[in-house]
Parts: structure tokens; C-alpha cells; sequence
């Protein structure tokens, strides 16, 4: 089996939910040996959220592929003892606690890097570890409402609206893993370690580019507009007759060739539509002249028409009709069957990061709480099956 790219780095996972489990996925999926360290007895709190397969989360299941599963009390003075001794073999720390959780537990980054000055520390939490508001607990739709997210969401008249999955976990996810690799990078050139802070309203504002630069330039606060887009037009979802799509008609050129598809070249040349500028400022006329002609077509038929002139366009998919798109879960493997020793064949979400020499793959199914207990504890640090069994029975693992 072709190792992984990151098959030499091991990973210490005190994560849970979905934004640091999300970013150690990552991790695991690109081959590093992710340890997740998990409470005795209770496990991560996904362990107890739906959907459910023969009552093994789903949830749960998705995000934790690739990855050996322990239990250890970081409460108790054995288990301290024990997580020290996993910091000195280790490379990176993920964990999403509240700020200053893990310096009550005498393992900060000051305290983890003296024990092992190489290792790098990624910390995702609601607000970041410094500032005003660090202390307060941070969820996805925390960060969505107070980033501008959800301001900018929805339709003109209507409530601001949640994305429909947690963009702002899994944004922070992302922007921790990357904040990971980089930080390995970096300890190469300097041969040390350090810590990384990724926050979940910070990697939502991020996300926001150009929402942000209307109102640093302009001063102008974006609105909901609902499907359009702010800097281009069209760049929207138009009704079909059988149901709606999208076109993303971005430059001079694909306009042009969208006004000779709809049988109106004459538009392309109209003053007021010339520029990029010029259709933002009037698309509430272009909406319409362009539903004329999708309304007279299918979905289906107006994308095959597009995509023969080129023109970005696609219908709006629900999720069955994505789970068995032959591009998307066929040649782009987004959802793999993994079989799981409790749950059975179930289908999982694929990586979407495809790499040529070293694939990021999913391997082994999520671990059931505290699987790899013996393996890790006798294989990782040395103890035998007796000590082992003897941490269990002290309620330490």
C-alpha cells in the first residue's frame, strides 16, 4: 500500500464535535497515525448525535476515519503522566477546548513544549486565544452570525440565514490543517515547533473576501441578495420550467455568448449591459429577460445548450442526485463504502483533496471508544496488557 504523505508524522487528537475532528480527518486521511483521545466511558459528543446505523453514530463515524481511538482521564495524575510521555513521541497537539482548558490541565503549549520543544500545538476554539472575547464558548452558528455570514444570507426582505452545514467549523478546520502542514514546514527550516490559533469567527470573516472589501472601500454594508453575486452579473439561479439553475455568466465574453443562446445578441451591445459594472448595477432588468428563455426550457435542457457554448451553468442538485452523480461520487469518489465493525457497509464522504503519488484515502473505519487502547498504550509507550488492564480498572483509561 502506497504510505500516505504525511505517514511520518504522528498526531495527538483531543478533539471533538466537528471542527477539530474535521481537521485531524484531514490529517489521518493523508496517512499521519492520528491517536484520538477520547473521556473514558462517554467518548466525543458526536458519539451520542444522529444519524444513527445499528446505534453507532454516523456523525461520528464520518469524521473519525483513519484514526486510532484511546480513552485517557487527563484529570487523573497517571493519565497526565501518561499523555506527558505521548507528547515526547509526538509531532502535533489538536485540541478545541475553551482557551486556558488545557494550561488548567498543566498541558499549554509552554507546558507541552518543554516537554518536547519540536512539537506544534493546534488550538481551534470560538474567538481565538487572545482578545476580549477568547473566553466565550464558540459554536458554528457563533461564528456564522457574528462574522457577517449569516447577515449576507438569504433573501432581500427575509431573516438573516444559516448556511445549510457548519461553513464556520469546517473553514476552521480547514485553515488548522493548513496552519499544521505549514507549521511542519517551518520546524524543518528551524527545527522547532510552535502554536498555531485558528478561531472560528476569524475563519468565517475570512471567507467573506469580497463582502468585506464593499464595505472597506466602499462603505456601503452588503445586504441579503439572495442567489446573485455582488461583483458580476449574471451570476445568479434562474427558474427553469421544471424547476431552477444556475448560470455563472462572469465576463464580457460568456455574456456575449449567453445573449446569442437566448436569441437576444442585440443586449450584448446595449450601453447600459456593456461592463461587468454595468449588469451588477441592472440586473433586475437581466433576471427576467434571461427567465424568458430558461422558463421555455428543462433544467436539463438549458445545461445541455450552455454547455455546448461554453457558458458556466448547473442545475441545483439535492443531495440524492449528488450522492449519485457519475462525476461526483463516480470518477471523483466522494463517497466511499467503508465497513465498519460495528455499523456494518456504510458510505462515508470521501477526501476531496486528490493527490497523484500519495492519496489521501480513507483506510480503516472510525475506532469504537477506546479500541486501540492496548495497541497504542503497549506498542506506543512500552506498557504491557497487565498495566494496561490495570489503568482500566483505576478508571485512568
Amino acid at each position: 500500500m502506497i504510505k500516505g504523505a504525511l505517514s511520518d508524522l504522528v498526531v495527538l487528537d483531543l478533539t471533538r464535535v466537528l471542527a477539530g475532528p474535521f481537521c485531524t480527518m484531514l490529517l489521518a486521511d493523508m496517512g499521519a497515525d492520528v491517536i484520538k483521545i477520547e473521556v473514558p466511558e462517554t467518548g466525543d459528543d458526536t458519539r451520542q448525535m444522529g444519524p444513527f446505523v445499528k446505534g453507532e453514530s454516523a456523525y461520528y463515524m464520518n469524521l473519525n476515519r483513519n484514526k486510532r481511538g484511546v480513552t485517557l482521564n487527563l484529570k487523573h495524575k497517571r493519565g497526565k503522566d501518561i499523555f506527558a510521555e505521548m507528547v515526547k513521541k509526538a509531532d502535533i497537539v489538536v485540541e478545541n477546548y475553551r482557551p486556558g482548558t488545557m494550561e488548567k490541565l498543566g498541558f499549554g503549549y509552554e507546558d507541552m513544549k518543554k516537554i518536547n520543544p519540536k512539537i506544534i500545538y493546534a488550538a481551534i476554539s470560538g474567538f481565538g486565544h487572545t482578545g476580549p472575547y477568547k473566553m466565550r464558548p464558540g459554536y458554528d452558528i457563533i461564528a456564522q452570525a457574528m462574522s457577517g455570514l449569516m447577515s449576507t444570507t438569504g433573501w432581500p426582505g427575509g431573516e438573516p440565514t444559516r448556511t445549510g452545514t457548519a461553513m464556520g467549523d469546517v473553514l476552521a478546520g480547514l485553515s488548522c490543517a493548513i496552519g499544521i502542514l505549514a507549521a511542519v514546514n517551518g520546524r524543518n527550516l528551524t527545527g522547532e515547533g510552535q502554536k498555531i490559533d485558528v478561531a472560528l469567527v476569524d475563519s468565517a470573516v475570512a471567507s467573506l473576501e469580497i463582502i468585506n472589501m464593499i464595505y472597506l472601500v466602499e462603505g456601503r454594508v452588503p445586504q441579503r441578495i439572495g442567489n446573485r453575486y455582488e461583483s458580476t452579473y449574471p451570476y445568479d439561479s434562474f427558474r427553469a420550467s421544471d424547476g431552477s439553475m444556475v448560470i455563472g455568466a462572469a465576463n464580457d465574453k460568456l455574456w456575449q455568448s449567453l445573449c446569442s443562446l437566448i436569441g437576444r445578441p442585440e443586449i450584448a451591445e446595449d450601453p447600459k449591459y456593456l461592463r461587468v459594472r454595468d449588469r451588477v448595477a441592472h440586473h433586475d432588468e437581466i433576471k427576467p429577460i434571461i427567465e424568458e428563455w430558461t422558463m421555455g426550457n428543462t433544467v436539463q435542457n438549458c445545461c445541455r445548450l450552455m454547455d455546448e457554448a461554453g457558458i458556466p451553468c448547473a442545475p441545483i442538485m439535492s443531495i440524492d442526485q449528488v450522492t449519485s452523480d457519475p462525476h461526483i461520487a463516480g470518477d471523483r469518489k466522494m463517497f466511499v463504502p467503508v465497513d465498519h465493525p460495528v455499523a456494518g457497509m456504510t458510505t462515508l464522504t470521501g477526501n476531496h483533496i486528490k493527490m497523484s503519488g500519495t492519496p489521501a484515502e480513507i483506510r480503516t473505519p472510525s475506532p469504537v471508544l477506546g479500541e486501540h487502547n492496548s495497541q497504542v498504550y503497549c506498542e506506543f509507550l512500552g506498557l504491557t496488557e497487565a498495566e494496561v488492564e490495570d489503568l482500566r480498572s483505576q478508571g485512568v483509561i
